[in-house]
């Protein structure tokens, strides 16, 4: 075993790489690089990558749960959900890729696990049956993820392709017959804007079904 490495200082070290680098770089040999160590080395503390992307998840969900412990009920479930939402995406946009690491990980702490329990007292409170109060979590959550993926992936530096997201490229690209697919384009607002709008339509939806 190296002496001085630890779970929490290889956490610590590959959530630093996944900023400076993006999940494309976060690799063991990489992660070993920077600690100074071998790559077996790492194998005492966590077994293969994926154990890794487990702990650095449960980091920043660990994040998130002490920013939403201190959001006080609200004047509805809506605006329960919306907080939730909120902080869920300004978490995560904390860390570059940082809603890439959350695909098909499994949280390690049982106490962030339990943390879901509140928002779930909140919902079934509001008239939601249990399976609909989690499955409005888990789409808000699934939400939050596929946008701050996607706003994260534009806000990368376009390198050696400046033209990668140009409106008018796109429109000569596309030539005639998409006009409404030309100016859905122009359309486009990135941030918070967008966010909020499609939120908005993703609570309605949940809304719109009928509560016992």
């Amino acid at each position: 075993m190296a002496k001085g490495i630890t779970r929490e200082r290889i956490v610590a070290a590959a959530l630093e790489l996944l900023n400076e680098e993006g999940m494309d770089a976060l690799t063991v040999r990489a992660l070993a690089s920077r600690l100074g160590v071998k790559a077996p080395a790492l194998y005492w503390h966590v077994r293969d990558k994926r154990e890794l992307l487990d702990e650095m998840s449960t980091v920043v969900m660990r994040r998130v749960t002490d920013a939403l412990s201190g959001i006080a009920p609200g004047a509805g479930w809506r605006d329960d959900v919306a907080a939730y939402a909120r902080v869920l995406r300004s978490e995560y946009l904390l860390y570059r890729d940082g809603a890439r690491i959350f695909s098909g990980t499994r949280i390690s702490d049982p106490e962030v696990v339990k943390a879901k329990e509140p928002w779930l007292a909140r919902l079934t409170a509001a008239g939601f049956t249990l399976a609909e109060a989690d499955d409005a979590l888990d789409l808000v959550t699934a939400f939050v993820i596929g946008f701050v993926i996607e706003e994260q992936e534009r806000g990368q530096p376009v390198g050696a392709d400046p033209d990668r997201y140009s409106l008018a490229g796109r429109d000569a690209w596309l030539g005639d017959g998409a006009e409404l697919v030309k100016a859905a384009g122009h359309l486009r607002d990135d941030g918070p804007p967008r966010f909020e709008r499609q939120l908005g339509v993703l609570l309605d939806g949940l809304a719109a079904r009928p509560r016992r």
